[in-house]
């Protein structure tokens, strides 16, 4: 009898022991859609990036299959997707949510914000991390720093922009928070897909539009159309958003998890770094091979409106009091922390050069 009941002891382990390989070995088959028109650079880059690594780490355990906007045709609907899972991840821009939800808007930039080394320091050890998890956690969504463009520029014009007034009734492409600050002002805001933009410009859809800069506005050819290249004010540390969906993500195995969020973070920081390097080639691109493009300052005093215009937007939100006030309140107070260190090292350093 011993031996029968250790016969049957060995059977289950090898058993159990069976299934658990054949746990380990299941092939998951994820889709990721993107805010991009297919094979667009950079952004696009990042994407393909993380999928490769995902199912190079996981030894094809986890493929993720990559759907642009050329497929499923809603740029800015990348959170209803990931939301309802019908897409189990999703890569775009947090403030694109702003309509569904106003807390979205902080975790991508905001104007006369913290720059991107801020930013980040703030995200992961100021207390940004744990503030998007309530605002996402909401949602059924995980949300990751996807990447940041670093300081954009303020946009391609028409026409030259010297007094407040040529805001009056400016069309202009502006999303985020920027779009509210330029409408206090008199312009008119307008959220326009990437692959739009040319021909809305083109077309007269709009008068000006801001995109990101020399790294990818250079190939999309706005300066054929919009000599006036401004620097920016509006999103100085401008950062992308990989989503995931939280159902999802819990029915993966563990390893899974710490592949995906491993591959999260360095396709992120890798295209940072690319972003970097591409504004810095085209930008010298843009000043040898078109002396059309005339690179511009907004003056001060279309400056100075626009921070207080920024300014009572913000002490508006504020006054919401929730979880609204508590993001506003740890942005300011971590922007005036790390500031001053920004200023003692980086910009002396600059301004010593």
């Amino acid at each position: 009898m011993k031996k029968i009941i250790a016969m049957l002891s060995l059977a289950v382990t090898t058993c159990l022991t069976s299934l658990h390989v054949a746990a380990d070995d299941k092939v998951y088959r994820w889709r990721l859609a993107e805010s991009w028109p297919s094979n667009f650079e950079i952004f696009g880059d990042a994407s393909q990036r993380l999928a490769d690594n995902v199912k190079k780490m996981s030894n094809g355990r986890l493929v993720i299959s990559i759907d642009s906007t050329n497929k499923h045709k809603a740029a800015l609907g990348i959170f209803d997707f990931v939301q309802s899972g019908q897409y189990q991840m999703g890569y775009s821009a947090s403030y694109y949510w702003k309509g569904k939800d106003v807390n979205t808007l902080f975790f991508t930039t905001m104007p006369f914000g913290m720059i991107a080394a801020e930013q980040y320091a703030w995200y992961y050890y100021g207390g940004g991390q744990e503030l998007a998890k309530k605002v996402y956690d909401q949602y059924g969504i995980l949300s990751y720093p996807g990447g940041n463009t670093g300081n954009q520029m303020g946009g391609w014009f028409k026409k030259e922009i010297k007094t407040v007034e040529d805001l009056q009734g400016l069309k202009m492409r502006i999303p985020g928070f920027a779009g509210e600050v330029f409408a206090k002002l008199g312009a008119k805001p307008i959220n326009i897909p990437a692959g739009e933009l040319y021909t809305a410009l083109e077309r007269n859809t709009i008068d000006a539009l801001e995109w990101v800069g020399p790294s990818l506005d250079l190939n999309l050819g706005f300066h054929k159309i919009a000599p006036y290249y401004y620097t920016g004010w509006h999103e100085p540390a401008t950062e992308l958003q990989f989503m995931v969906n939280k159902k999802a993500f819990a029915e993966l195995p563990q390893d899974l998890q710490v592949i995906l969020e491993t591959a999260i973070r360095e396709s992120a920081f890798n295209m940072t770094a690319h972003s970097y390097h591409a504004s810095a080639v085209n930008l010298a691109i843009l000043q040898t091979q078109f002396p059309n493009v005339q690179l511009k300052t907004f003056p001060p005093v279309v400056m100075t409106a626009l921070k207080k215009a920024n300014n009572d937007l913000i002490q508006e939100l504020e006054s919401k009091g929730g979880l609204t006030a508590e993001i506003i309140q740890s942005q300011r107070e971590y922007l005036k922390k790390s500031r001053a260190w920004t200023i003692i090292s980086d910009k002396v350093y600059l301004d010593n050069q």
